[in-house]
């Protein structure tokens, strides 16, 4: 008896369509849930053929650094670091609500020249169906340089992907959602290797005091702190507060706040009109 249903059979063989017909394919590599089971699907279908690249730079935080080279050592994906330059850009910097769309111009810029000097044939993301609800510049980005999505494609969602992955023994199954580093900064707030620097420290000694799901927002000298709804009883305890502000206050911030509404997906795009929502 198949451990998936038919249904999601039929998306996963849909998928592998997708792949096959996308050629030599590049798989933009962050090491997250999506990306990991598409370069992960793109070696089973493609088998030498495929190769993951991964974009390093300040927005990159260090936890899927050490994820994406968990993944393609365990399952023998082909992979290659590659720096993209989205700090030299003025467009990014100034983090406009479209600040990502100039993120993503810079990586499937790069990643067009890895695939000419290469002689790949495609490139692919992994976006899915879930993504298209919220406010995704970048994806006009991966239009706009015919960056291939095979999630859409084949009707998959963020929990399919997640179920698929369980089935492939893929220790990202059940990694929390996250993104980069620079959309922990409120839109108009300037994007710094020095901010990034102090959310991702931020949040490694969050995890570290026990947490899984984890934001800090930076909003200048306040670091306002969202976690899981589930989580926040514990964050809410006396002796933990005082163990969160000792240890997020000596990076840079003059106060720690707990947001009350909890973690939840985009809580920056709240402010954005509901028209740049598509």
């Amino acid at each position: 008896m198949s451990p998936i249903s038919a249904e999601l059979q039929r998306k996963e063989a849909a998928l592998e369509q997708v792949l096959r017909r996308g050629g030599r394919l590049l798989v933009a590599f962050s090491g997250g849930v999506d990306s990991s089971y598409l370069a992960y699907a793109a070696r089973r279908a493609l088998g030498d053929g495929v190769l993951a690249v991964t974009a390093d730079s300040p927005s990159f935080p260090r936890s899927h650094r050490a994820m994406a080279e968990r993944i393609v050592a365990e399952f023998d994906i082909p992979h290659r670091f590659v720096e993209t330059a989205e700090m030299e850009r003025d467009d990014y910097r100034k983090n406009t609500a479209d600040r990502c769309y100039h993120c993503k111009t810079e990586l499937f810029e790069v990643l067009g020249r890895v695939r000419e000097d290469l002689g790949f044939d495609s490139i692919a993301y992994g976006i899915n169906t879930d993504d298209t609800g919220d406010y995704r510049p970048g994806h006009r980005a991966a239009d706009e340089h015919a960056v291939l999505s095979p999630f859409l494609v084949a009707g998959l969602s963020k929990g399919e992907i997640r179920e698929l992955s369980r089935v492939a023994g893929l220790p990202t199954a059940e990694l929390p959602a996250s993104a980069c580093l620079s959309s922990r900064l409120p839109y108009g707030t300037e994007v710094t290797p020095e901010r990034l620097r102090q959310v991702d420290e931020g949040e490694q000694r969050l995890r570290g005091l026990g947490f899984r799901q984890v934001r800090l927002r930076h909003h200048g000298v306040v670091a306002r702190i969202e976690i899981a709804p589930d989580e926040l009883p514990a964050a809410l305890d006396p002796e933990m507060a005082v163990r969160i502000v000792a240890a997020i206050k000596p990076l840079g911030f003059r106060w720690v706040s707990l947001d009350l509404e909890g973690y939840r997906l985009g809580s920056l795009n709240e402010v954005l009109p509901l028209a740049k929502s598509r």
